[in-house]
């Protein structure tokens, strides 16, 4: 039997089936109930406020919504295709709840402005849950940076031994990758927490609402100025797919160092078995699945940053039916970056690392060498004279396998005279790292003074996060 549309005035036969199937978005926007149903809670308490339906229709409203609310979370509603989106599912059960009555909620705006106000709300809750969670990563990797700050292994430059550094201070990069991810996260929040609802379809309303009263009920600190813009930015979902897409890189780069750091060729930390996988056939095997997944689905968070800037490229102004596209991306990209920040946190803080491995690397390997032109500059000689005695110093010792700890002062005479027996000292690791005592340098006093930093901007992320969370009762 044929539904009537709630907007079905105007047309003299029904939609086709396909056409309902393909436009509708009641299959993944149900998802914005509780956002769509908190904002026309705000907005029929404004419309009572202003006098534009009575009051005692605006309680009747609010307290079928409360009905309709619990009957979601419940899991007994009956979500429509016919209906097409969340908001006129969420009025068709509210007008069957309390009767006609219900038909008013709809005074003043458009599903235009609704739409947006719901994604609003729906992001800010997720950009502070995400501080939240990236706070946490960040709490994993401290841990671990202040339990290793004497473990030394070898750093990389094209993935060739560089120079020693403190397992601590590379930890420690992550860490303010993550700051800059939870920056730019409260920097967007500005932008998010910004209503649309209000704008109507396009052009306002004749109404006389009161959009600063919906504003404070809802806690947004700004309202869009411009009635056009409000109902066609998607600015804001486009800035979180841009976070989140930079935070996964920054996941997918540690991911990386993970998968080869836990490889039988480099043997520096272990995976907890709870984090790893075996292999069907090979009975030995303890793959670093999780990493790996991690690190592969970032290129889905890539492609829906990339999907939504394509369907907003040429788009006139105001809105239209293809913005309907800037919601299955966020939604997948939300739950994609969710569950990679919550395993990465137990991940990383249940990692075994082997320090002597890591130590033994550094041994082996010539990743001292510059500490050896140092010396000699030290002594007078110009760098660029210092760079090529060194290189062929060590061109000696691979010719000969041997690594510069192993040689006599006998032979580092034959290539300098500026050499003496306190090049040994030089040469020894701890010396090699704590020679780099500058600020943001890998010498152990400056990354406990990083790690005390650090922890001082988590707390006031976890501050920040704290006292938003409650205004939209995520957790």
């Amino acid at each position: 039997m044929h539904v009537s549309k709630l907007w079905g005035g105007r047309f003299t036969k029904p939609t086709d089936q396909l056409v309902e199937a393909y436009t509708a978005s009641i299959t993944f926007d149900k998802e914005l109930y509780e956002e769509d149903i908190r904002g026309s809670l705000a907005h029929v308490a404004m419309l009572a406020k202003c006098g534009i339906i009575p009051r005692e229709d605006a309680e009747k409203i609010a307290d079928g919504l409360h009905v309709v609310l619990a009957r979601i979370r419940r899991g007994e509603a009956d979500f429509s295709i016919s209906d097409e989106d969340i908001h006129m599912n969420v009025e068709r059960q509210l007008i069957e709840e309390i009767g006609p009555v219900g038909g008013k909620l709809h005074t003043g705006r458009s599903r235009n402005d609704q739409v947006a106000t719901d994604m609003h709300l729906y992001l800010r809750k997720w950009v502070v849950r995400f501080v939240d969670l990236l706070a946490d990563v960040q709490e994993s990797l401290i841990g671990q940076a202040k339990a290793n700050l004497d473990t030394i292994l070898p750093g990389y430059t094209h993935l060739q031994r560089a120079q020693p550094i403190l397992l601590a201070h590379h930890l420690m990069a992550y860490v303010s990758m993550f700051q800059r991810d939870i920056e730019r996260l409260k920097d967007s929040y500005k932008r998010v927490n910004t209503l649309p609802l209000g704008a109507g379809a396009l052009a306002g309303t004749t109404f006389p609402i009161d959009r600063e009263f919906v504003a404070r009920e809802l806690g947004f600190d700004r309202i869009y100025e411009n009635s056009l813009d409000a109902v066609s930015d998607r600015d804001f979902i486009l800035e979180f797919l841009s976070g989140a897409s930079i935070i996964m890189m920054h996941l997918s780069r540690l991911c990386e160092e993970l998968v080869l750091w836990s490889s039988t060729e480099f043997n520096f930390i272990e995976l907890d078995d709870a984090f790893c996988t075996g292999s069907s056939i090979m009975p030995q095997k303890k793959n670093p699945d999780v990493p790996e997944l991690v690190r592969g689905k970032t290129g889905r968070v890539y492609g829906h940053l990339m999907g939504l800037l394509t369907v907003l490229k040429s788009l006139p102004l105001a809105y239209n039916k293809d913005m309907q596209e800037d919601k299955e991306g966020m939604f997948d990209t939300v739950r994609t970056l969710d569950g990679a920040l919550r395993l990465m946190t137990p991940m990383i803080a249940t990692m075994k690392v082997n320090r002597e491995r890591m130590r033994q690397a550094v041994r082996q390997d010539f990743s001292n060498a510059t500490d050896i032109a140092d010396y000699l500059v030290n002594k007078g000689m110009p760098f660029r004279q210092a760079h090529e005695v060194i290189g062929k110093l060590v061109l000696h010792c691979i010719q000969n396998g041997v690594f510069l700890l192993d040689l006599p002062l006998e032979t580092y005479k034959t290539f300098s005279d500026l050499f003496e027996a306190d090049i040994y000292e030089t040469l020894q690791p701890e010396h090699v790292v704590n020679a780099r005592n500058v600020y943001g340098g890998t010498a152990a006093g400056q990354v406990a003074g990083a790690i005390e930093r650090a922890e001082a901007a988590l707390a006031a992320s976890r501050e920040w996060a704290n006292k938003l969370a409650e205004r939209d009762s995520l957790r």
